[in-house]
């Protein structure tokens, strides 16, 4: 792939990433709420669901959701009922300070890769937009899978990169707003995950 082509596929991912979606509101949520050290597990899980996504649709999964129509919907209910759950978990949190938190039973760190693993892998907005994407920028006359390994290494650093960015956003909010930081970081996250899920149903 010409180096031009990775450059523009970096900045149009950047762009996407950037802006805040299920998994980066996680992560800062859990940041939050856990600390770095543990929301790295998340960050982890997130990263692993684009290697399978993108894996996925390199596979003909996007072609597969674009001519399926019950396939789609079936999969944009899910998405939207697994974004609004998370969503109301995090405006039910207690939103205590960590340091009052080390009492009461915390999530395990395969619970926290796992919940942002399948919140990434939930979102059929994730698969249509990577469906529509990836393809402009595979290079017919090569062989796909090295070019789809070298795209699937573009999309985690960046993501890894945001998230982690994002979570230490949250730890230095935490620490301005004290204990009530905590609080106002699940209610912005919660909310903002709900709205997403009802923007998946627009789809």
């Amino acid at each position: 792939m010409a180096a031009a082509s990775l450059f523009a596929f970096a900045l149009l991912m950047f762009a996407a990433i950037i802006t805040p979606g299920p998994t980066v509101l996680l992560a800062l949520d859990n940041a939050s709420r856990f600390g770095m050290r543990r929301t790295c597990f998340g960050i982890l899980g997130a990263g692993l669901a684009d290697v399978v996504l993108i894996s996925l649709v390199g596979l003909g999964l996007g072609m597969v959701l674009s001519t399926s129509e019950v396939l789609f919907v079936g999969l944009k209910w899910l998405g939207a009922a697994c974004l609004a759950f998370m969503g109301v978990q995090m405006l039910k949190s207690s939103g205590e300070a960590i340091e009052s938190a080390t009492l009461k039973v915390t999530p395990a760190n395969y619970a926290i890769f796992l919940k942002s693993f399948l919140l990434a892998m939930s979102n059929p907005k994730y698969y249509l937009f990577h469906a529509a994407v990836l393809p402009q920028f595979i290079n017919t006359t090569h062989a796909a899978l090295p070019q789809y390994a070298t795209l699937i290494l573009i999309v985690v650093a960046i993501d890894v990169v945001v998230m982690v960015g994002y979570a230490v956003l949250g730890r230095k909010a935490v620490a301005v707003w004290k204990e009530g930081g905590v609080k106002w970081m699940s209610r912005i996250s919660g909310g903002l995950l709900i709205l997403l899920a009802g923007s998946v149903l627009l789809v």
